[in-house]
């Protein structure tokens, strides 16, 4: 029985840190695309981060924030006269059931989307869709979610989409409220 438990403990685990199938998928299919730019940043890269020594009370915070953090993937596309098809594209590979948006912000000639996905009442995972007349950007974040410092480390390290995390911690805490 106890080791029954563990597996079930183990795999839940597991799927709680993975990314959903559908993102994967949308990554995959553009990753080898030379006219898109990709960044992608590996739970490894994060937990070496997170051995860094901290002088303030922020750098601190921040370093226990990524260290919960499990992987960053980022596909841009520039210049490009698609955009608008591969922001539908991507939307539509969004489960609904597994996802749930968190703020749309539409600037002039930009469609912004913020989607998280919960697992264990913790955000589990953070996807952003933009696309604009010329330019596209789909980022995924995975792990154990702080929308608040995530927001901060944005800032400081000028991530596109990341900076503006901090908004969605009170919409996210307007959500659970309304629930």
């Amino acid at each position: 029985m106890k080791k029954l438990m563990v597996g079930v403990v183990m795999m839940m685990s597991v799927m709680a840190n993975a990314q959903s199938d559908a993102i994967i998928k949308f990554f995959s299919k553009y990753q080898n695309d030379e006219s898109f730019s990709q960044v992608t940043i590996s739970g490894k890269m994060f937990s070496m981060m997170a051995n860094l020594d901290g002088n303030t009370p922020e750098e601190k915070t921040m370093i226990s924030a990524i260290s919960k953090i499990k992987g960053l993937k980022i596909l841009k596309k520039d210049d490009t006269r698609i955009s608008r098809e591969l922001y539908k594209e991507a939307m539509a590979m969004i489960p609904s059931g597994e996802f749930e948006e968190l703020m749309t912000i539409r600037d002039k000639d930009k469609d912004m989307k913020f989607f998280t996905k919960e697992s264990g009442g913790k955000i589990s995972e953070l996807v952003m869709v933009m696309g604009g007349n010329d330019e596209f950007l789909v980022l995924t974040l995975f792990g154990e979610i702080d929308l608040k410092e995530m927001g901060k480390i944005g800032r400081s390290v000028n991530i596109d989409g990341l900076q503006n995390l901090d908004k969605l911690k009170d919409k996210h805490k307007d959500e659970k409220k309304k629930n």
